[in-house]
């Protein structure tokens, strides 16, 4: 089901404008702003590029969430590609870590860019590590020592690909290989080459085409026990590791 129509009425509304006041700033005639906001017709793609840069909204969303049952305000905007991802913060107004559990890795591929299911995750509040959108992601196999199959490691979003960098670590969502945790080992013009840490892998080229998202490594969350953590013992691995900063920091 596309959302575009209801999605449109409810932009518009929100900022109190008229149907003329919004085709004036698209730029579009009257009458063919209308079909697209009664659903008469779909917007092509040029005119559906214009809508999400009036409304600041991505496409994606544009068409296939419905806008009216969450937050508009609680939504993170992006200025380059206008990409908007949902976001929680705590009383504070702090944003707050979601946490894709072991569980949750499975729908993760289907799931990043869905408001409900981001918000299905559990949240966990990392003040010490600085301004930014961050997730916990888990990790699994042995090609990035010292971390293991019960390890979260803690990402940074990547806003550009140009912004990634040789010899730093990155949670990368690929629409083949899904939630992977790699060293960046060199940038091509459509490819970047990762590689593992344990030495016994190869290197291996991603299309950039193929990347859905990019975390760029901020903390190390692990466990000493050789089964992964079940959803009810990761907030306790978080406050765990806060104590421990708290400690070093007195120290």
């Amino acid at each position: 089901m596309l959302y575009i129509s209801d999605n449109l009425k409810w932009l518009r509304s929100r900022r109190n404008l008229s149907q003329q006041e919004v085709a004036d700033g698209m730029r579009l005639a009257l009458d063919r702003y209308k079909k697209y906001e009664y659903g008469t017709n779909v917007p092509p793609a040029d005119i559906l590029l214009i809508i999400s840069r009036y409304f600041h909204i991505s496409i994606d969303l544009l068409l296939t969430i419905d806008l009216r049952k969450i937050s508009i305000d609680n939504l993170l905007q992006l200025e380059d590609n206008r990409i908007v991802l949902p976001i929680a913060v705590d009383a504070n107004g702090d944003n707050l870590i979601e946490i894709v559990t072991h569980k949750a890795r499975a729908g993760y591929l289907t799931g990043y860019a869905d408001a409900e299911f981001i918000e299905s995750l559990q949240h966990i509040s990392l003040p010490f590590l600085g301004p930014g959108k961050m997730r916990a992601f888990p990790i699994g196999g042995d090609s990035m020592p010292p971390h293991t199959d019960t390890s979260f490691i803690v990402g940074k979003y990547v806003e550009n690909l140009g912004e990634i960098k040789k010899d730093k670590t990155y949670i990368l969502i690929t629409s083949s290989e899904g939630i992977t945790y790699k060293r960046l080992s060199s940038k091509n013009a459509d490819s970047i080459i990762v590689e593992p840490d344990n030495i016994i892998y190869n290197p291996y080229e991603i299309k950039l085409s193929d990347i859905l998202e990019i975390w760029e490594y901020v903390a190390h969350i692990g466990r000493d026990d050789s089964k992964p953590s079940d959803s009810n013992d990761i907030k306790s691995m978080f406050i765990d590791l806060k104590k421990e900063i708290r400690q070093i920091q007195k120290d």
